[in-house]
């Protein structure tokens, strides 16, 4: 299960925001996860509690935003949503494609407090 090393690393980055800022803890966090980055929400949830306790998240509420996968087709240069890496366009039909979005795992804010 890679979420408990995902949800480690969310811990660092946001210990490392606060010791910047000078702050203790966290209040909020804000995550953007893809569809097509391979987390597992529910897991990820499940392993939370663990990997914050005694930690700057320990008290911090936490956010999921979710990004759709959208790719562009490299053929017919049509834009559409995908599920899966491997979708194909709905327009012509081809593999080839650029994904724009779906892929993201970052920490889009931190709300810290003394």
């Amino acid at each position: 299960m890679h979420e408990l090393s995902i949800a480690m690393g969310i811990v660092n980055i946001a210990d490392a925001a606060c010791k910047k800022a000078n702050k203790s803890s966290v209040s909020k966090i804000c995550l953007e996860i893809g569809r097509l980055s391979g987390v597992e929400i529910d897991a990820l949830n499940f392993v939370w509690p663990a990997a914050v306790e005694r930690s700057v998240l320990s008290n911090a509420e936490k956010e999921i935003e979710i990004i759709e996968g959208e790719a562009l087709c490299l053929e017919c240069s049509d834009t559409f949503q995908i599920t899966n890496h491997y979708d194909a366009c709905p327009s012509c039909g081809s593999y080839f494609k650029d994904i724009q979005k779906g892929g993201e795992l970052k920490v889009k804010y931190i709300e810290a407090i003394n």
